[in-house]
């Protein structure tokens, strides 16, 4: 009994703060690279937005994309509306900056991911999502590091926008990005991203590849793929995509559920990366940072739980009394989180507990979708707090 407790809290402690910790650690040593020069000339670069049904939101997103800071003899703007029947695919299609592509059949944000691709003419391919808000500067830091060769994509920093009177998902949510985004930078610093975020994501399109269109995490896939061929994925955060968190935690968990449900698909088609022996950096990161936490952690929570209750029955010692109390107070706020997840709270952290609870129960749900075979490709519009 006390060594599954053990293995469980160690298994729960590594992944998520010893791996922080330690990444930290090999990241410090290193040490930051020098910031490279812009690249002269600066690279052709296809700004490609994938759309779903956004509505009348669609024409900011066109003015913020046709404020960005680069020149316009260097780019283009692909905006591809596959699938939306709302008749917002006639927006980007007024703006005569903007290439619209449009089809009825809807197959998915990949296939038409893909279906840009074959348009596009740049060197450089830079995906943003359609509901998030770019810094002008964003196209120009994400096209700085490719002067290395090695580099294959870089992804920008999602930044969750949280309101004082936003509700337990978007704090929550807000809370955990923070901590995310910094491991990201860690990881990327000392060796290379595991998985980028498809709110800003670009591609050298030498390195682009074309996945199956029944990939559920697509952001995820194309940037192991190409760290497990070698090249490098990296984090450049003065690349900013701000949106709105989730509307509500009903919408959160719908998005967290099919993560977690990618996660499985991803780990199940990724052979190269579980491998040790072909790159044991890559392998140390991607089990570290995401395998455990889509596998392991989850169904060994309430394995911590029932065992460290046992043990408090069976009178182990006033050690496991305290570390119980630990755990029931920590659900007691989750618990206090969920009564109050609609309600105003503005003391820092207090919807965390219940977060962390909502993420893990979303992978536990994610893995059985998953195993049913019961998660489409195809993505809907997520209700944003904010209005968005």
């Amino acid at each position: 009994m006390e060594f599954l407790f053990f293995l469980s809290l160690a298994i729960l402690v590594y992944t998520y703060l010893g791996y922080g910790l330690l990444i930290t650690v090999l990241a410090k040593m290193k040490g930051k690279p020098e910031e490279a020069p812009l690249p002269e000339p600066l690279p052709f670069v296809s700004v490609i937005v994938p759309c779903f049904n956004e509505g009348p939101d669609l024409r900011s997103k066109v003015h913020n994309t046709l404020a960005l800071d680069y020149p316009e003899d260097r780019r283009e703007l692909i905006f591809i509306c596959d699938g939306s029947d709302d008749g917002s695919e006639a927006i980007p299609a007024s703006f005569p900056e903007v290439t619209t592509l449009f089809s009825p059949e809807r197959r998915g944000k990949l296939a038409a991911m893909k279906r840009a691709v074959e348009y596009a003419k740049g060197e450089i391919l830079v995906f943003c999502d359609a509901n998030t808000v770019l810094n002008p500067e964003a196209i120009k830091a994400l096209v700085r590091p490719y002067a290395d060769p090695q580099v294959g994509a870089v992804t920008g920093e999602k930044y969750i926008l949280v309101d004082e009177g936003d509700a337990a998902s978007s704090k929550g949510e807000g809370v955990y990005w923070k901590y995310e985004s910094f491991l990201k930078r860690m990881d990327a610093q000392w060796n290379t991203l595991v998985g980028g975020a498809g709110e800003l994501m670009s591609y050298r399109r030498s390195c682009f590849e074309f996945l199956p269109d029944d990939t559920i995490l697509d952001d995820f896939m194309l940037t192991m793929k190409i760290a497990e061929k070698g090249n490098r994925v990296l984090y450049i955060p003065e690349a900013r995509a701000s949106e709105y968190a989730s509307a509500n935690v009903e919408e959160e968990l719908k998005r967290k559920i099919r993560i977690a449900a990618g996660g499985w698909q991803s780990i199940s088609r990724l052979p190269l990366a579980a491998n040790p022996f072909h790159d044991f950096k890559l392998w140390f990161q991607y089990v570290s940072h995401r395998v455990l936490r889509w596998t392991l952690a989850p169904f060994l929570l309430p394995v911590l739980l029932v065992t460290n209750a046992l043990l408090v029955v069976q009178g182990a010692g006033w050690g496991y009394t305290l570390f119980f109390i630990g755990q029931l107070a920590f659900y007691g706020l989750a618990f206090l989180g969920y009564r109050l997840r609609n309600a105003p709270v503005s003391i820092k952290g207090f919807f965390v507990p219940y977060y962390f609870y909502v993420m893990n129960y979303a992978a536990v749900l994610g893995f059985f979708r998953w195993l049913k075979k019961a998660q489409p490709a195809t993505w809907e519009r997520a209700k944003r707090a904010g209005g968005g």
